[in-house]
């Protein structure tokens, strides 16, 4: 069933989501009656009962609807949806469907749009974790080690940025520039800000809400998860001919360091850069199990190491299959 036009559509782009994507919809349902908004879940194929879930939903609130998502990327997800019914709503809220939101988290996003005039409102992203590695991985990611200190790693006070976590956009800006370019699976969010500063749209961080989000519980998740990043990354930068920032140029190291490390069989001089970022990052998580008084986020450090090194072989493994592609055709 076609709703009719809302004011506003808050999006959840989701896949396999059974265990979250109820207590989320109930959640965000009155947010949803205040605003005027209708909540579109698109989804990717999901096989675990997700579908069930919203279909319920859906038969209990008609501002619920499910979408489905042939492509089962997150971006091809919004662009669908907004597509599909954006037309007369002015607003669109992307909410993460493993994430975590204040119960007034959409009207302050409205809120700051209409005062501060923003065509994008981005929030600090929060990470928490409940087991051991989890909460190893959160402290890592809430690090400036972890995240080369992201602006929307971090609380902020409300400020003009370039960049930041995806939170409610003006359907108008979004339109204007294309939407997500659906051939990014990771840093599509980066690489659609960029479009809207070039365009001369202007995005605000929150100072009066954030998310929570709930990290990989498994080294092998972070990683995989890291090797997209720096894969979308280097994509961006290919893209629109960016020079990556000092923050992460740092990381880009990591994989050659890790590479030369190899050497060091036959010379162990090799060994000394990638021992050197061995014992930073492992120095950090047992400085900060002591400061914190949580042995359990030592392995801080570590969850440090995975990501560096994921994010950097996937920038690097991006880049060399792009120039070969290339030199292909």
């Amino acid at each position: 069933m076609t709703p009719t036009a809302a004011s506003s559509l808050i999006v959840i782009p989701c896949l396999n989501e059974a265990d979250h994507i109820g207590a989320l919809l109930e959640q965000l349902r009155p947010a949803a009656a205040r605003l005027g908004a209708h909540i579109i879940v698109a989804d990717g194929g999901s096989t675990d009962g997700t579908r069930d879930i919203v279909e319920e939903a859906a038969a209990e609130d008609p501002r619920v609807v499910l979408l489905a998502n042939p492509k089962r990327i997150q971006s091809a997800a919004i662009n669908h949806a907004v597509a599909t019914f954006g037309n007369g709503a002015e607003y669109l809220i992307r909410i993460d469907a493993h994430g975590g939101y204040p119960a007034d988290y959409c009207d302050r996003l409205i809120e700051e749009a209409q005062a501060t005039g923003a065509d994008s409102v981005v929030v600090s992203m929060l990470t928490r974790g409940t087991g051991a590695v989890q909460k190893a991985v959160a402290a890592a990611q809430n690090s400036k080690l972890g995240t080369g200190g992201s602006k929307h790693r971090h609380m902020s006070a409300g400020e003009w940025v370039d960049h930041g976590h995806h939170a409610l956009m003006r359907i108008a800006a979004f339109r204007a520039v294309g939407g997500y370019d659906e051939s990014f699976s990771h840093n599509e969010d980066a690489e659609l800000d960029h479009r809207l500063r070039q365009a001369g749209y202007r995005i605000w961080m929150s100072g009066r809400t954030q998310m929570v989000y709930y990290p990989r519980s498994t080294l092998k998740g972070l990683f995989l998860q890291y090797l997209g990043y720096g894969r979308g990354r280097a994509k961006n930068v290919l893209k629109h001919r960016m020079v990556p920032k000092l923050r992460q140029m740092i990381p880009l190291l990591v994989a050659p360091v890790v590479l030369l490390a190899l050497f060091s069989l036959f010379d162990w001089l090799a060994a000394v850069p990638f021992l050197l970022w061995a014992a930073v990052c492992l120095g950090y998580g047992l400085n900060t199990a002591i400061r914190q008084r949580n042995p359990g986020v030592a392995l801080a450090g570590v969850s440090a190491m995975v990501m560096h090194l994921g994010w950097s072989v996937g920038f690097w493994q991006q880049l060399l299959t792009s120039r070969s592609q290339r030199r292909a055709a």
